[in-house]
């Protein structure tokens, strides 16, 4: 009897601290992720160098507004076109957030 129960007070626990692991990601880490995709072209955190447009800094709203011309093909491109089309709305917002929160170059 006393093995039954330390069994099962074994598996509430290992139950327990399961369901807490797998909580989903915070919106900032989700944001942080989507936006890292963005630094083969536009550097770390939007920071680019070089003749790439940098996005750190860049209004969320513009940077939603030419990811949305780049959709519709409003906006001609080598792959932004491509690549706008990959993210849901929601994920854009995530990303033009994100980018909108760093810090400007210098």
């Amino acid at each position: 009897m006393m093995n039954r129960s330390v069994l099962l007070a074994a598996g509430l626990v290992l139950a327990s601290t399961t369901c807490r692991a797998q909580q989903p990601p915070s919106e900032p880490t989700v944001a942080r992720s989507l936006a890292a995709s963005c630094a083969n072209c536009h550097g770390t955190n939007g920071q680019a160098r070089g003749d790439m447009k940098p996005l750190a800094g860049m209004s969320a709203a513009k940077i939603i507004a030419t990811l949305a011309d780049f959709r519709s093909g409003a906006q001609a491109g080598t792959i932004m076109p491509q690549i706008a089309k990959g993210y849901t709305d929601e994920q854009i917002r995530l990303i033009a957030s994100y980018m909108a929160a760093q810090p400007a170059p210098k």
